[in-house]
């Protein structure tokens, strides 16, 4: 995971960079009005093979906190039990792996 998160943060550093400060002006409504950003953040990870590898092997734990940062918007530390099982799974994903 951290590989991952390096590599986007290498590769896609201005796109974090806007996306974050999109969510942190739009605390009520940062997935509407951030949705765009955050596309251009998936667009540009999806270039690299252990970024693609992680959306696919933890795809379900990434859903349940996308789910619940849906549900709970505004209070994203609610959701902190799914991050911690996204964290955990992409942890788990090695390099070139089928």
């Amino acid at each position: 995971m951290e590989l991952a998160l390096e590599l986007t943060a290498r590769h896609c550093g201005a796109e974090l960079e806007r996306y974050g400060r999109c969510v942190a002006a739009s605390p009520e409504s940062w997935q509407r009005d951030c949705h765009r950003l955050r596309l251009g953040i998936a667009q540009c990870a999806s270039a690299h093979p252990i970024v693609r590898q992680i959306r696919r092997d933890c795809a379900e734990p990434f859903a349940a906190f996308e789910r619940c940062l849906r549900d709970h918007p505004g209070s994203a530390g609610t959701c902190h039990p799914h991050a911690n099982a996204f964290l955990l799974c992409a942890d788990q994903v090695k390099p070139g792996e089928p």
